[in-house]
């Protein structure tokens, strides 16, 4: 049977360029050879698509020196039309030449410019078959102001919280302290549209309150402001399910935190102490039921059409999601693929999976 050919998109715009990086090392590592050849298309900062070699090794996970998309001087060239999937490449020199017709591609982007929506939208232009979720899910899973609407329509527990935006935070900085101190302390000020836990503080007082904000507002133009939830932190992967099926939930890992304020990018993927990731963690057969119907709820109550990882808060009260990811940290030491390693699906079964998919998804 002839090998499927795989355009890896990663890199971008966002501030999680470095992470989308090192998602594609992991990839790149364990994609099965046998079924697929993969084009390796790196997006520099400043958004030039570039032809990058197909090694793992230059872009592996390595807190010491994160791994970045180099402009080589190349320029990868999308299809002319949604009639042809030909995709080609100007090298430094000037010449451009086929790089042959792609099946399907992988949008292994985070944050702003690729996991919003973005990219979706250019792909369905184009006709092209992508793994992930469509448009609309993916700006919604983005964008954690309208996912919390879609989430309480749906009759799903969210976090008590305000929406700032820039403007208000700009004009009526007294009437947006109000409204925060309403909420008790301690919050979370976190950027709308952001992930990797980039520009998230939790704040204790009010005097702390601006600080937040400003770092917030720095990624995006409106921020989020929660009501500190005390609880157990419990994740779960979810897939969409086959020929039209219910989406499917692993089972779930738990962060443990012991030596830090909360799960930030540093513990994340910088190796920093104080975070344990379990998974599977411990749950009653009740707890765990719950969770992976409120996850499975979650996903459809956005139109998810790929995959996601849904984070809840374990309270005293139940269940409380905090916000469900449409293109989660996806290394191999990341939640989402440790929780179907621990259901029974590997890393390189998993990421056929989300290629087949990606082939047959109707969004």
């Amino acid at each position: 049977m002839a090998r499927l050919t795989v355009a890896l998109l990663f890199g971008g715009r966002s501030s999680e360029h470095t992470i989308s990086c090192a998602t594609a090392g992991g990839v790149l590592s364990a994609i099965d050879r046998s079924k697929y050849d993969v084009l390796p298309i790196g997006i520099t900062r400043d958004g030039r698509f570039t032809l990058q070699p197909d090694d793992a090794s230059r872009f592996l996970l390595n807190p010491a020196a994160m791994p970045v998309v180099e402009d080589n001087g190349t320029r990868v060239h999308f299809p002319e039309s949604a009639a042809s999937r030909e995709f080609t490449v100007t090298d430094a020199a000037g010449a451009t030449r086929s790089l042959g017709d792609v099946d399907v591609v992988f949008p292994i982007l985070h944050g702003p410019f690729g996991e919003d929506g973005t990219v979706q939208g250019l792909l369905e232009l184009l006709a092209l078959p992508y793994v992930g979720d469509g448009v609309l899910a993916s700006a919604l899973g983005m964008d954690k102001h309208f996912a919390k609407i879609a989430f309480q329509a749906a009759g799903i527990p969210v976090a008590p919280g305000i929406t700032v935006t820039a403007r208000e935070w700009a004009t009526d900085a007294a009437a947006v302290a109000e409204r925060v101190t309403g909420l008790g302390w301690p919050v979370f000020v976190k950027p709308a549209r952001a992930g990797s836990s980039v520009g998230v503080t939790r704040v204790t007082a009010s005097g702390e309150l601006a600080a937040a904000l400003d770092v917030a507002l720095a990624e995006d133009s409106k921020a989020l402001v929660e009501s500190a939830i005390v609880g157990r932190e419990i994740e779960c992967g979810v897939l969409a399910g086959r020929d039209g099926g219910a989406p499917r939930v692993s089972l779930a890992g738990e962060i443990v935190i012991t030596g830090r304020d909360f799960y930030d990018f540093d513990a994340k993927y910088m190796d920093a102490p104080g975070i344990d990731l379990v998974c599977p963690t411990t749950l009653t057969e009740f707890e765990l039921a719950q969770i992976q119907d409120l996850a499975a709820r979650a996903f459809e109550a956005i139109g998810g059409a790929g995959l996601a990882r849904a984070d809840f808060f374990l309270t005293a009260d139940g269940f409380v999601i905090n916000e469900l990811n449409t293109m989660p940290g996806f290394t191999p030491i990341s939640m989402f693929p440790k929780c179907w390693a621990a259901s029974g699906m590997s890393y390189t079964e998993l990421i056929d999976e989300l290629i087949q998919l990606g082939l047959e998804s109707v969004r």
